[in-house]
């Protein structure tokens, strides 16, 4: 039986397009605004506009929007291309919406020659006042008539540099009573007196994003602009401006409904308030949704791939679990992460039966299905390290670990049974006393005895102190944008970070390096921070084995 797939609406419009002649080729481009990092919303825009494209064999261009100086960044422009190049993805060219400034300002030169823009004097404040509201229909400027030759001189004295920041715009001479908001005279030029990141002092006005972006998708030769649903309202300014400029060939807007994720914050603004305010350590915090912070949690790129595969492409808007996603991490990571020991809340165990000085090795595999990827020899000797939770003094119903009497397997090692314990002046344990059977080395019992325990465990010979930073969601409710909820950051999660300082982890990944990923055993995988230095290794929670948010 062949495979049924998901119909891609998206692929269904370009496929019709192809087969009506419309376009003999496809390609797409992914033109994010450098005055920020890359979030998880942004992943799936990337793989929908460079995984259009490599299906139709086409090209995918990378084009930097970088039409509003005053915000953007060369950190932005470089973070944006590392994080492409993360997911996996390869544009056909590096391009600039600046590149384009001259043949934007000429096609707005070309609306005023045909009496389609005008300057305008009225205030942002008045633009919006004049622009009316939705149910009311805007009325027109008292500049909106000025001459042909008039706009002209005004609009080269503004790009001259004679007025302010504000002074004057150029506005689009469409509708004013238009039922489309946008389509009620839009401002397509502003001054802006800032020197640009690209393009240096070369101008002093700048288009604005709904004129430039079809016309440097025209000049690009995209044939099928993908964008988020929002935009959806602009497709007839963005066919307005390409009819209007005499554009041959126009592409076709097409959109998509972005990706909204539960329990996370994609607004820029708010991601870079809480940046300055040191809320975060910086936009690749390992609890934000950007990429960058993703990557350095440890989260692989197939992970985002695969989470992007199956949330699919709709136009209706829907919110999906943060479940899903971190599921993906684990389905990547359990077929590529080595195992490893790592004892994060140590509680010592001393074996008083086992030999002084003896140290012997002890062989267990990377992975237990992968035996391609090899094995490790750790270290056993008679004082050993356990988590504090595998110790009971008196324990609750069906806890099968270590209790006075109670008998358990060391993984890979033996059997042993508990036979006292210390504790401090509040009762709390700090040392337990076991025995251990010299014939069970390995795990098995040579009398057939079944244990239903099984801990794992480091060697005080064989192991190393790690920082072992604990994540957990860094917002408390589903939707932390909610204004009905407060302040978005009244929201944060008081728990998302818990900084555990004296964990011990075996020896033989000691030399790991900034990235590396391990499942450490019953207790979830990990990821070297990039914190880490020669004297201290530092581990970031990438995901629990099993979801344990409440």
């Amino acid at each position: 039986m062949d495979e049924i797939k998901a119909s891609n609406f998206i692929h269904d419009f370009i496929d019709k397009d192809l087969e009506d002649g419309v376009y003999n080729r496809v390609q797409t481009r992914f033109p994010p605004e450098p005055n920020g990092y890359l979030h998880i919303g942004h992943a799936k825009a990337i793989c929908i506009d460079f995984g259009t494209a490599e299906k139709y064999g086409g090209v995918c261009n990378l084009r930097l929007d970088d039409t509003n100086p005053s915000k953007e960044d060369v950190e932005y422009v470089d973070a944006i291309k590392q994080d492409i190049e993360w997911l996996g993805f390869k544009w056909d060219k590096c391009l600039f919406a600046s590149s384009y400034f001259d043949f934007i300002y000429e096609c707005a030169v070309k609306l005023i020659n045909k009496g389609l823009a005008y300057v305008d004097d009225l205030t942002a404040e008045e633009i919006r006042e004049y622009r009316g509201t939705l149910t009311e229909a805007g009325k027109n400027s008292p500049y909106r008539n000025r001459s042909v030759e008039e706009n002209l001189e005004l609009f080269k004295r503004m790009t001259d540099g004679e007025f302010e920041n504000g002074e004057k715009v150029l506005r689009a001479k469409i509708d004013m009573a238009s039922p489309n908001i946008n389509m009620r005279d839009p401002v397509i030029y502003r001054i802006a007196h800032i020197p640009h990141h690209q393009t240096g002092d070369k101008w002093c006005v700048y288009p604005m994003y709904d004129f430039a972006h079809p016309l440097s998708d025209a000049r690009e030769g995209v044939t099928h602009s993908l964008c988020s649903l929002e935009f959806e309202n602009h497709r007839p300014l963005y066919d307005w401006v390409l009819e209007a400029c005499e554009i041959e060939e126009p592409p076709r807007q097409i959109e998509f409904a972005r990706l909204n994720l539960n329990y996370s914050l994609t607004s820029k603004r708010k991601c870079l308030a809480l940046v300055n305010e040191g809320i975060v350590d910086g936009w690749d915090d390992p609890r934000m949704v950007t990429l960058s912070g993703m990557r350095r949690r440890g989260y692989p790129a197939k992970a985002v791939r695969d989470f992007c595969d199956k949330i699919g492409v709709s136009k209706a808007y829907s919110v999906v679990d943060m479940s899903l996603l971190e599921s993906c991490v684990r389905d990547a990571l359990n077929d590529t992460a080595p195992r490893a020991m790592a004892v994060l809340e140590p509680l010592e165990l001393e074996i008083t039966n086992y030999p002084d000085g003896k140290v012997e090795d002890i062989e267990i595999a990377n992975h237990p299905d992968h035996p391609e990827m090899g094995g490790k020899t750790v270290k056993f000797s008679k004082r050993l390290f356990i988590e504090k939770s595998d110790f009971m003094a008196e324990p609750v119903k069906k806890y099968f670990r270590l209790y006075p009497g109670n008998e358990v397997r060391l993984k890979g090692a033996y059997f042993v049974t508990c036979t006292g314990f210390d504790t401090d002046s509040h009762g709390n344990p700090t040392k337990i006393y076991c025995t251990y059977d010299p014939l069970s080395k390995g795990g098995e019992s040579p009398d057939g005895r079944k244990v239903k325990g099984t801990i794992h465990w480091v060697s005080d010979e064989d192991c190393f102190k790690a920082e072992v930073r604990m994540y957990s969601r860094l917002f408390n409710v589903p939707n932390p944008s909610d204004e009905t909820n407060g302040d978005f950051k009244q929201n944060l999660n008081p728990d998302s970070l818990k900084v555990l300082n004296d964990c011990l982890v075996e020896g033989s990944i000691e030399n790991a390096k900034e990235g590396d990923v391990f499942q450490f055993m019953r207790r979830g995988y990990f990821c070297v921070d990039r914190d880490s230095d020669k004297d201290k290794k530092v581990f970031n929670l990438t995901v629990e084995l099993n979801s344990s948010w409440k």
